[in-house]
């Protein structure tokens, strides 16, 4: 436990897990799209859908997919400020089943034609937690700096990205790989103890087999 499990995050808004926790979603999203976002449609479950308005969950995400911050005091008008950026959202319920009831599916087109289906929920404190990418199942929370690989199921294709980032330097803490099928799209989710430069990543993304690559900093690491 540390000091933000007792105190909670900065952050404008009622709630650590509705707004800020939301917020944050939001930015996760906006990474591992990789461009800018023009399109959105978020799918809120359970206590996000039920209590989310009063919480001010709503301008929350769409703050955090325009990446603002949990503690930027433009989060309760970022509805203004999508439309003057040209950010178009819908909102809706569904029933994510047996997840956290503070989760929320969103489905993101980018400037580039970029496309993106990311699930994450809010258990508290302003921590998240990312369940779900493109269809396939995750578990990673964004403390870490972290590297997304889709990557087409292919033999050689974990250790050549392993690989790549050892020459760099960078040393693997966690991953994860999740695929549809035997030689279908999967999906790497690789948790690092130092910053990802753009340079690995591009060095990644040239690789044979890997489709896509998106990186993520955590907010601590972007303000140093």
């Amino acid at each position: 436990m540390n000091l933000f499990d007792i105190l909670g995050p900065v952050m404008v808004g009622p709630s650590s897990s509705h707004t800020a926790g939301a917020v944050r979603i939001g930015r996760m999203a906006r990474s591992l799209l990789g461009q800018e976002p023009v399109r959105a449609e978020l799918f809120l479950h359970g206590s996000f859908a039920s209590t989310g308005e009063g919480h001010g969950t709503h301008q929350a995400l769409i703050a955090g997919l325009l990446g603002l911050s949990p503690d930027d005091d433009r989060v309760p008008g970022s509805f203004a400020l999508a439309e003057e950026r040209g950010l178009s959202f819908t909102f809706s319920t569904r029933d994510l089943r047996d997840i956290h009831p503070n989760s929320v599916l969103i489905r993101l087109e980018g400037d580039q034609g970029g496309q993106l289906e990311v699930g994450a929920s809010s258990p508290g404190g302003g921590r998240i937690l990312v369940f779900q990418v493109d269809g396939l199942d995750t578990s990673f929370t964004g403390a870490l700096p972290t590297l997304v690989v889709h990557n087409s199921d292919q033999p050689g294709c974990v250790s050549q990205v392993t690989g790549a980032l050892a020459q760099r330097g960078i040393n693997v803490a966690t991953l994860q790989l999740n695929r549809g099928g035997r030689g279908g799209s999967a999906v790497m989710v690789i948790e690092c103890d130092q910053p990802i430069p753009k340079e690995a990543a591009q060095a990644v993304r040239a690789l044979p087999g890997i489709l896509r690559v998106t990186r993520y900093t955590p907010e601590s690491e972007e303000r140093q």
